[in-house]
């Protein structure tokens, strides 16, 4: 009786090697290409601080002015870093619940180098002072064509593995990554067109940027992030999600409101009254389908706090969710029309940006990856204490820039600018203590990603421990077991028929 039972798993944990093994090189060139931009961007983004509390920093260097190293910074980390980890779990994802190993590998590493050219291309376009100006959207003009077609291949062999399926049913996670897939193109399309190429008035085209940016968030980095915490919550806790109509509703929730969020950065300006306050309702109301998902996710671990603490996975993939929470309260709080004008052109925009690309998709990535990359290479994380450190000092620079340094900074710098009686001065002036403590919450930033780097290169390398248990954040391994539900890289070499 035990021999019959065990010849399922077997077959199924040889199926699951052979889709770790087609995937092998494209979602490992993805996550150590990512983990590399996400060190310059970091790195650029300091020096941009600091220019921003001390301006003769570097200041015989012309193409590390401020106007240049803040978009590059910020576009380093949206294309460099959230999109190429976005790709590697979405294909990844898509596979391993097809359960269809891919046969067009080599097509998506190609993609995967075109994509990282079109970035290092754009990157230095900006630092040579050729930029578009336009945020989120800064990398010169002929740019935007090598990345969609990057994507196009990456969008099309995603969309084959799903058609070919070994099973009839759709998980929640593929609802999310159909959606990401299919809303991209359109997202990223339409805005390069109206703002890069056709002729139209610069208002609506600044509108329209202002749009694409929280499409980009909503639309993209948002299901993506959903769908791997649902994954990464319900395979290592070995447990369905706690309610499937509830996600299927926050699916659509998420699908209906958040194309109308955006504009209401553009609150004043002479477009449409509708678009504005539509964009400011939007945005709020997109909180409800982050929070259905968020309490979803938290209510299918309830009960087994062992493994959300001990399992790093699952406590980034967890820390990503609290995250997502902050951001739907961010998004009621930041999106009123009452507080945009405290708001709206101060550092607060950069917290949310921060809020939302760093302390809730990037946590999310960070525990996809460490659940991933153990299967991909057939080794187990170095070290540990590695792990417990990049999370540690993760949480500490997202919190500290997020809460200390752009909500009270950015209403402190928007209530000066907001009082006709003080000088301009004395706005830059109340920002000055909060750019010096978002330069410190940069560096640990940094600090943190830059051993997270160097610990996923060794396990590119293949360089990680054997071992039939998986890295927990705890010396006590009975927490998941050694064949439990992150410990199955060894399943074909243990079992026995």
């Amino acid at each position: 009786m035990s021999t019959q039972s065990q010849v399922p798993n077997i077959e199924d944990a040889q199926l699951r090697a052979d889709i770790d093994r087609s995937l092998r090189h494209p979602v490992m060139f993805f996550f150590a290409s990512g983990a590399a931009w996400l060190a310059v961007s970091l790195l650029l983004g300091i020096i941009a601080s600091t220019k921003s509390h001390y301006p003769g920093f570097l200041g015989d260097w012309s193409f590390l002015q401020y106007g240049r190293t803040f978009p590059a910074h910020i576009n380093a980390l949206i294309y460099g870093w959230g999109a190429q980890a976005g790709f590697g779990v979405l294909i990844w994802l898509m596979a391993r619940l097809c359960r269809q190993p891919s046969k067009n590998s080599g097509s998506i590493l190609v993609a995967a180098h075109i994509w990282n050219l079109g970035v290092a291309i754009g990157t230095i376009g900006i630092l040579a002072g050729q930029g578009t100006g336009k945020h989120w959207m800064q990398f010169p003009t002929f740019v935007w064509p090598v990345l969609l077609a990057a994507y196009a291949v990456i969008a099309i062999w995603s969309l084959i593995a799903f058609r070919c399926r070994n099973n009839d049913h759709t998980y929640i996670s593929q609802w999310y990554l159909l959606g990401a897939i299919l809303w991209f193109p359109w997202v990223y399309l339409t805005a390069n067109l109206y703002v890069n190429v056709f002729d139209i008035h610069p208002l609506m085209a600044a509108a329209i940027n202002s749009w694409f940016r929280h499409a980009l968030i909503f639309l993209f980095f948002t299901p993506i992030a959903i769908a791997s915490a649902y994954y990464i919550a319900s395979k290592v806790c070995g447990r369905p999600i706690y309610n499937y109509s509830y996600s299927i509703g926050g699916f659509w929730a998420l699908a209906i409101i958040a194309p109308w969020a955006g504009m209401q950065t553009m609150m004043g300006a002479p477009i449409p009254m509708f678009l504005q306050y539509a964009g400011s309702a939007a945005t709020m109301l997109v909180g409800v389908p982050l929070v259905i998902a968020g309490v979803n996710i938290i209510k299918t671990t309830s009960g087994q706090p062992n493994k959300v603490a001990n399992s790093p996975s699952l406590r980034f993939s967890i820390a990503g969710v609290v995250g997502m929470l902050l951001l739907a309260f961010a998004s009621v709080i930041l999106a009123h029309p009452a507080a945009l004008k405290y708001t709206q052109f101060t550092i607060a925009g950069y917290g949310y940006d921060v809020l939302a690309i760093y302390g809730f998709f990037s946590m999310c990535m960070f525990g996809a990856i460490y659940f991933i990359v153990p299967r991909l290479t057939r080794r187990e994380w170095l070290s540990s204490r590695l792990i417990h450190g990049h999370f540690r000092y993760s949480i500490y620079g997202v919190l500290f820039i997020f809460l200390f340094c752009t909500l009270l900074g950015g209403f402190q710098q928007g209530a000066a600018q907001e009082d006709h009686t003080l000088p301009w001065l004395q706005a830059v002036k109340n920002t000055l203590p909060y750019s010096v403590g978002m330069t410190v919450a940069l560096c640990f930033l940094l600090y943190a990603n830059f051993f997270f780097f160097i610990h996923l290169t060794l396990m590119w390398l293949r360089l990680g421990r054997r071992s039939s248990h998986p890295t927990l954040l705890s010396h006590k391994h009975s927490a998941l077991g050694p064949h439990g539900p992150e410990g199955d890289i060894e399943e074909l070499e243990t079992a026995k028929v």
